[in-house]
């Protein structure tokens, strides 16, 4: 699993072996609801997801948690972080499932960082593509009215699927990720249908006017 990790890519499984033979590193489990780490807490690991699922999530000034998002093996967490005069945690990090973590110390990735060219590149392409999302992340919890996040969330279903978008997460799920109600979801997906923007029925979403959602990503 370690291997297949983003991190590795272009590293074979034996030239991993030679890498890590003598690097200090840890494996925790953890059970379904517990902390792994707390927004503030200092991030001393480089940590990635060996089996079960974490989300991040942050509190809002009401108290409400929002989802940042999952993740799951083999991905990395919070790798922008690890450097840094602030290299704290930015949210809270909560298992989903029973979950088992590997965990390299910022010593033993410095090494490692050193050791291997690929590994390096991978890093280096990661934590630029992190602060990316975290940007757009911002933008769209902050800047958006509800069919403003809807629609963003829409027109970026239809860059990964053709034709007809089938949603994978109920309302109950997307309202939490956009740190709304689920009340205040139901009646923006309704408004889009009853504008003529969308088709919805059920899961199913059928994009009918493309410009006026991209519009809708212009309002406060």
């Amino acid at each position: 699993m370690l291997s297949k990790c983003p991190l590795f890519n272009g590293v074979t499984s034996s030239e991993l072996d030679v890498l890590m033979k003598d690097l200090p590193f840890q494996i925790k489990k953890y059970a379904k609801g517990q902390m792994l780490a707390q927004s503030g807490e200092e991030c001393r690991s480089l940590m990635i997801m060996l089996k079960g699922s974490v989300r991040g999530e942050m509190m809002d000034v009401s108290g409400k948690a929002i989802k940042i998002e999952d993740i799951e093996p083999p991905k990395p967490l919070a790798v922008a972080f690890i450097f840094g005069q602030n290299n704290r945690f930015p949210v809270n990090i909560i298992a989903n499932d029973d979950s088992e973590v590997f965990l390299l110390p910022k010593e033993s990735m410095l090494i490692l960082l050193q050791r291997s060219a690929p590994f390096l590149k991978n890093f280096m392409n990661i934590i630029s593509s992190r602060a990316q999302f975290l940007s757009d992340k911002i933008r769209f919890l902050n800047f958006q009215t509800i069919k403003g996040k809807l629609a963003h969330y829409l027109l970026q279903l239809e860059s990964s699927q053709q034709g007809e978008i089938i949603l994978t997460k109920s309302q109950e799920e997307l309202a939490t990720l956009f740190g709304v109600t689920r009340p205040s979801l139901g009646r923006a997906l309704r408004d889009l249908h009853n504008d003529g923007l969308i088709e919805a029925k059920a899961k199913s979403i059928l994009i009918i006017d493309r410009q006026g959602l991209m519009a809708l990503l212009r309002k406060d």
